[in-house]
């Protein structure tokens, strides 16, 4: 199977073929429903320790790391990449905040769901490969974000029981996001969690989320 290509890279780097584990086309459902779908569990961090989810790695040999790729690929402009694939300037979107970057160094890219509360849902059971994987997951939008360092570091490895995005408007796509993520990864909830994104979800209408896995 093969990934998107990655857009704007330098065009004296290799690009080569992207792998990819999403479907032609994904199956949607609500998101109040996805929510109520989601493994439960109880939680535990025993035995966490970050370097377990190696990262950022350049998993396609293209001379781009997994931060730069995303740098590219979410830039709203044609991003600035001198050699090594060291992205220098573009234009970003923190949806998060809603505030728009040009300098990639205020960025942080976050991964939807903290590297910690993955290991907490499930990812303590996994092979280092897939930990490898998940935290360099490309093969998904939603899966990681560029977004201001402020916001990322404010969220740390909170769960939207103990933390949603400073903007308001932000709050149904993240949501989403973090549901979906858990989907394609297939985490677990513990009872604090379920019921924040419960009662978060109310408001979010018809927004839906993405049910394929990996």
């Amino acid at each position: 199977m093969i990934k998107t290509l990655r857009a704007c890279v330098l065009a004296s780097l290799t690009v080569l073929p992207l792998l990819t584990a999403l479907p032609a086309h994904a199956a949607e459902m609500p998101l109040a429903e996805g929510i109520r779908a989601l493994p439960f569990a109880a939680e535990s961090r025993a035995g966490y320790e970050r370097t377990k989810f190696k990262h950022w790695v350049d998993e396609d040999r293209d001379g781009c790391s997994t931060r730069a790729e995303v740098l590219i690929e979410e830039s709203r402009t044609k991003p600035v990449v001198e050699a090594g694939c060291k992205v220098v300037s573009g234009t970003w979107f923190s949806y998060y905040d809603q505030q728009t970057i040009t300098t990639p160094s205020a960025l942080d890219i976050d991964h939807m769901v903290p590297l910690a509360e993955a290991w907490d849902s499930g990812a303590s059971g996994w092979t280092a490969q897939r930990r490898e994987a998940y935290a360099n997951d490309l093969g998904s939008s939603r899966s990681l974000v560029a977004v201001t360092a402020k916001t990322n570091r404010s969220k740390s490895d909170q769960d939207p029981a103990e933390w949603m995005p400073p903007s308001a408007e932000a709050h149904c796509a993240y949501l989403a996001d973090w549901v979906s993520t858990k989907f394609r990864w297939g985490l677990s909830v513990d009872m604090a969690e379920r019921d924040a994104l419960t009662g978060q979800a109310e408001g979010c209408g018809s927004t839906t989320i993405d049910t394929s896995a990996i």
